[in-house]
């Protein structure tokens, strides 16, 4: 049988193992290579390669009891990181991750800023000018030529009783512990800051309650003056980035789907200007590429249905046409050093839907010897490509008329009689999917199924129409279109008759409406850290510890999922938890009991109406975990139980 050879050869814990590579970034000069890896039961460590020479490397900063994270170059010579523990459960206090300090040569090791929960690494230079939790990394500015960087842009939390969060900029010396003020001051409580690539702040958000004011400050300017203001779910335009030269790039919608495009802030007009980028069917979704200090921008790294890079530079252009030509098919994020010269030094992370990634250097004068391209790592070496499923975005129409993105996973080896597993993403207000290797759906196409993963009103990233049209729609609009995505793939023939839902948080929450709403579509449902109580994730409880903020339930929930009060009824209507009765076939249910996003008790009120019904769930619970499955042996555990159950009521 089909699914008898896929599940023998493709072990679930292959999927859901921490990726060995996290991170590769070059050095300033690039003569050097930063690598954070780990895997296969070992702690994440810092690694520094040669570039000239990739056998020649070392490791710089490896703890027992806590891995790698977040690598950043400071100069040629001084890296700075960050930390976490992927062996600690999810549910546990949120933390802050602290910032460290080491040389490349593995020397002079120091912690900057403290982690929160967590006792101090061994062998880590403390000192008593070692700063609070409270601190996080804003920035590493660009050092300008002949200078030597030894100072990052951080910012110290301030908590308010609303559980708003206040951010103050200092610059923090890697070497000394040392903070100066950064000499800006923010003209309220400043909820989000913008700077140039020297750390100068040219904008900054402020909030009080739910209205947030956009502040600029050009280059050479000392005051403030207000470019917009407005609630925080209708701001007229938001700030993106801004340049060297003093140019503020801003996202607004544009046209009838309200799209978000990029455009230059226009200070005449006090006005978006002119548009840069606008995708069709897709916000714009990106990132500036910095240039060298006082110039201008490099080009944009976007996101449509795959990632791609649009170069202003011409160098670069040419360089990304030979990268592409020699990795072809694939997403090729590329950074380079001297790009325009015949020494250049290429760092690409090259990725396709049937692949999570591998890890090249291209050198432009390899020594002698050697060859132009240095293949440095994978992030899933034993998942060969050619076993994985392939991913399609199709645009299909709802029941209503209303445009419907879907992607669609296909196994290579499909299950007799084509079942499907329809995925639901959480958010709900997220974008779901893009072109990229996917833990979830490579594990079920590896089963034999088909993957259906539509991107229902509601979700961002299609326009802000298609995420509007999701308000107050938790169970009804957003509930028909994920049944239109599974008949659409029936009446396509790429789906056959047998067919679950499943999906996490707001997933979850779907999934069970799936079996409430359209009982004649599913044999079955998954739903795990799943939403089931509306008016409990509204309200909130004196007995329940969660962590939806006052703010949220004052302002943006009632708008987005419904007012508890004037819309009780509706609420009542499309909450699992009261229409369990409505639920016929095979439940498996999976909850973190430490899970503050989606408390345990959602799992426990619904399990208990289901079993009121005389449909006893499948049912598990992970100590210690959150709202997602932290450690290893849950993720594993979860996925074969998922498969087990797929295979009784789908095979």
């Amino acid at each position: 049988m089909a699914w008898v050879q896929a599940a023998t050869g493709l072990p679930a814990e292959l999927f859901f193992k921490e990726s060995e590579l996290r991170q590769a970034v070059l050095s300033p000069s690039g003569t050097k290579l930063a690598l954070s890896f780990g895997g296969d039961g070992r702690r994440v460590g810092l690694f520094v390669l040669e570039v000239d020479d990739t056998s020649k490397g070392h490791a710089v900063a490896h703890f027992s009891d806590v891995d790698v994270n977040d690598i950043h170059w400071v100069n040629d010579e001084r890296l700075i990181f960050s930390t976490t523990d992927f062996s600690a459960g999810g549910g546990r206090p949120s933390g802050a991750p602290g910032l460290f300090a080491v040389d490349a040569s593995g020397e002079n090791l120091r912690m900057l800023v403290r982690r929160r929960h967590a006792p101090m690494q061994t062998g880590t230079h403390i000192v008593s000018r070692t700063l609070d939790w409270n601190h996080e990394l804003l920035m590493v500015p660009q050092p300008r030529a002949a200078e030597t960087n030894e100072e990052v842009l951080i910012a110290e939390l301030k908590f308010g009783l609303d559980d708003s969060v206040s951010y103050y900029p200092l610059w923090l010396h890697t070497r000394t512990g040392r903070t100066r003020g950064a000499e800006v001051r923010a003209p309220g409580e400043p909820l989000r800051w913008w700077f140039d690539g020297q750390g100068e702040a040219r904008a900054v958000m402020t909030r009080k309650d739910q209205y947030l004011t956009l502040h600029w400050r050009a280059p050479g300017q000392t005051e403030w003056q207000v470019l917009a203001s407005g609630d925080v779910l209708r701001m007229p335009f938001l700030p993106h980035s801004v340049d060297d030269k003093g140019q503020l790039y801003v996202t607004h919608g544009e046209g009838p789907e309200g799209r978000t495009v990029l455009s230059l802030y226009d200070f005449a007009s006090k006005a978006p200007g002119k548009v840069l980028v606008s995708l069709q069917g897709f916000d714009f979704q990106g990132r500036l590429l910095r240039g060298a200090p006082g110039e201008r921008a490099l080009g944009l790294r976007l996101t449509h249905d795959a990632e791609t890079t649009i170069w202003f530079s011409a160098a670069h252009k040419q360089l990304q046409q030979k990268v592409d030509a020699q990795l072809p098919g694939r997403v090729n994020r590329m950074s380079c050093r001297r790009c325009d010269g015949k020494d250049v030094v290429a760092l690409i992370h090259s990725y396709a839907d049937v692949e999570a990634g591998r890890v090249w250097l291209y050198r432009g004068s390899p020594p002698q010897g050697q060859t132009e391209w240095t293949a440095v790592a994978a992030a899933r070496k034993e998942l060969q490509p050619a076993e994985m499923a392939t991913l399609d975005l199709h645009r299909i129409r709802a029941r209503d008329g209303h445009e419907l993105p879907v992607w669609v996973s296909t196994p290579r080896r499909p299950a007799a009689g084509k079942p499907a597993v329809v995925l639901v993403h959480g958010g709900p207000w997220v974008r779901g999917w893009s072109w990229t290797w996917e833990t979830w759906t490579q594990f079920l196409a590896s089963r034999g199924y088909l993957v259906i993963a539509p991107e229902f009103r509601g979700s961002s990233g299609y326009g802000d129409a298609h995420e509007r049209a999701g308000y107050k729609q938790w169970g009804r609009a957003m509930q028909d279109d994920v049944a239109d995505a599974l008949q659409w793939a029936r009446k396509q023939g790429l789906a056959g008759e047998k067919a679950c839902i499943a999906g996490a948080s707001y997933g979850g929450y779907s999934a069970l409406m799936g079996l409430v709403r359209h009982p004649e579509l599913y044999r079955c449902g998954v739903a795990w850290v799943a939403v089931t109580d509306l008016e409990l994730l509204l309200n909130g409880s004196v007995w329940i510890d969660d962590d939806t903020s006052d703010l949220a339930r004052r302002h943006s929930l009632p708008e987005m999922i419904g007012d508890p009060v004037r819309d009780a009824e509706m609420l009542r209507a499309h909450s699992p938890v009261h229409q369990a009765a409505r639920i016929q076939v095979p439940v498996l249910l999976g909850f973190g009991e430490d899970d503050r996003r989606v408390p345990l008790a959602h799992g426990q009120r619904l399990r208990a109406a289901l079993q009121k019904a005389g449909n006893e769930p499948e049912w598990v619970s992970y100590p210690g975990e959150g709202h997602f499955w932290a450690l290893l042996k849950n993720r594993v555990d979860f996925a074969q139980r998922v498969e087990r159950f797929l295979e009784r009521h789908l095979q």
